[in-house]
């Protein structure tokens, strides 16, 4: 596993850096609890009357002036976006950084077999992953602590794994698309996580848009959909998880074909 090991070590300041970021943020978020849940009334009044707004970001299903409502809602913007973004940056920048930084050569004049690069960079984009959700989700348990409130736990639990499914989706595809690519074009893992999650606003908004649901892997990462119903939709989940399989399969088959660059 050296290779996992190698990319591990490369990727720590980033992991340090992302997982702090998003936590610090999703902590001081919950510390505005209190306050707001003193106001709730109002608040409810006033984002209930803001049309595709409130449908947009699942108003009109969940309140804030309950903990998880507020979790999902305020946290869950930072904690969807946060994750994705990361993730696409993972995942577009695995393959194609060894022709970036031209040491490509030097790789694969080890005994070593393509496939195997391919699995170990895989490897290291999920540990990286699942590493700062562990971090954020302590972080998370923290801050419930710290303002009092108990924690519904399966609530808890099926909203992070909303998101850790989201995540692998965003890397999988964008691994896929790295072994196309001779450099890491990190726009295009910013990119495709935006555009997700806007498609994502979208479909919540318009009936009409209601198919794009199948494309975005922020359909059944939906916090207002997960806490109002308690469970995922595996309907959503299930092309999901395809699209996510088809980038790794993609990503093995080109990469031991390509011809790379030293």
């Amino acid at each position: 596993m050296t290779i996992l090991n190698q990319e591990l070590k490369r990727g720590k300041l980033s992991l340090l850096i992302w997982t702090l970021s998003i936590g610090f943020m999703v902590f001081i978020c919950m510390m505005m609890f209190p306050e707001m849940k003193g106001k709730t009334d109002s608040v409810s009044d006033m984002f209930s009357s803001m049309g595709s707004f409130t449908a947009a970001f699942g108003m009109d299903k969940i309140s804030l002036g309950e903990i998880m409502g507020f979790y999902g809602i305020e946290c869950g913007n930072i904690l969807g976006l946060g994750g994705a973004f990361f993730a696409g940056l993972l995942g577009i920048s695995a393959l194609a950084n060894e022709e970036k930084n031209h040491t490509a050569e030097f790789l694969l004049t080890h005994p070593v077999s393509r496939t195997r690069v391919v699995f170990e960079k895989l490897a290291s984009i999920i540990t990286q992953l699942f590493l700062m959700n562990i971090v954020i989700i302590l972080i998370s348990v923290i801050s419930f602590a710290a303002i009092g409130e108990e924690l519904p736990l399966k609530e808890f639990a099926l909203l992070h794994f909303a998101y850790f499914l989201l995540q692998f989706q965003i890397s999988a595809v964008c691994f896929g698309i790295s072994a196309f690519i001779r450099r890491g074009n990190l726009g295009i893992g910013l990119g495709l996580a935006a555009v997700f999650y806007f498609l994502n606003l979208i479909a919540n908004i318009s009936e009409q848009a209601d198919f794009l649901k199948y494309i975005t892997p922020f359909s059944y990462a939906d916090s207002a959909g997960i806490l109002s119903e308690v469970s995922l939709d595996p309907s959503y989940i299930l092309p999901g998880m395809v699209c996510a399989l088809l980038g790794i399969g993609l990503a093995f088959y080109h990469y031991d074909r390509k011809d790379i660059a030293g």
